[in-house]
């Protein structure tokens, strides 16, 4: 893909929220330093949500500034990056190099044209996916929660996609409340409510480079997270009276 042409005051900030990662995230970060992104990345932000390894002192190694959230919980560690981001355009990434930095500007890109995306998802599904990269309840749970969202929201995307951009005051104005599981699910309901425009895009996923995943690497977090995701899709489309 050739680079967009970004204006000079055009800026984007990276959020990795990051639990006990430090077999991935130095080269996470190091993929992510090799893009084309002079003069448009404001700053990497690397959100460590109580790791008990080396994961904050490799993230400050290799270039990224680590912010310390203790409240466990996927949504409260992004919550905490664009609490403290400084760029336009917040960039949402997982720390454990499923995501493809070289695609960070290809989700950027939506938001330079006229009328431009007010958040951007990167579809996993739509996208070309590695043998071992997404186990079959994780894709199964994907696929159902965009079908909710297609038939109550009648939004039409994929996946949920964790890989994602969003302008950062839009986010700011959406009085995030789900701070576990339902975090990213949320952001689509309320940015869907309030008709936003949303855009999705194809991404690659790459199976994760260490460990497993929080989420769909166990039984336990399969289930709480697709309670926590159906469960906040169908709240939010319910009348406000009747939440």
């Amino acid at each position: 893909m050739v680079s967009p042409v970004i204006p000079p005051a055009f800026t984007i900030s990276l959020v990795i929220p990051a639990l006990n990662e430090e077999e991935s995230i130095g080269s996470v970060l190091d993929a992510i330093h090799r893009q084309p992104l002079q003069g448009i990345l404001q700053e990497i932000l690397v959100v460590d949500n109580g790791s008990s390894d080396r994961t904050s002192s490799l993230a400050r190694q290799h270039g990224a500034c680590v912010l310390s959230e203790t409240q466990r919980g996927y949504g409260w560690a992004c919550a905490a990056g664009a609490r403290q981001a400084q760029g336009e355009i917040l960039v949402f990434m997982d720390a454990d190099g499923a995501d493809d930095p070289r695609q960070i500007l290809d989700l950027v890109e939506p938001f330079l044209q006229p009328n431009g995306a007010d958040m951007v998802l990167g579809s996993r599904l739509r996208g070309r996916r590695d043998k071992k990269s997404m186990p079959f309840q994780q894709f199964f749970g994907n696929w159902l929660a965009a079908l909710c969202f297609r038939r109550l929201y009648g939004l039409t995307i994929s996946d949920l996609a964790p890989f994602r951009a969003v302008r950062r005051t839009r986010l700011l104005e959406l009085d995030m409340q789900e701070m576990t599981y339902g975090w990213p699910t949320e952001m689509i309901a309320k940015a869907a409510r309030a008709q936003w425009k949303i855009i999705e895009i194809p991404v690659n996923y790459h199976p994760r480079r260490s460990g497993r995943s929080k989420i769909s690497g166990t039984l336990r977090g399969t289930l709480l997270a697709a309670w926590f995701i159906l469960t906040t899709i169908l709240r939010y489309h319910a009348p406000a009276s009747s939440r």
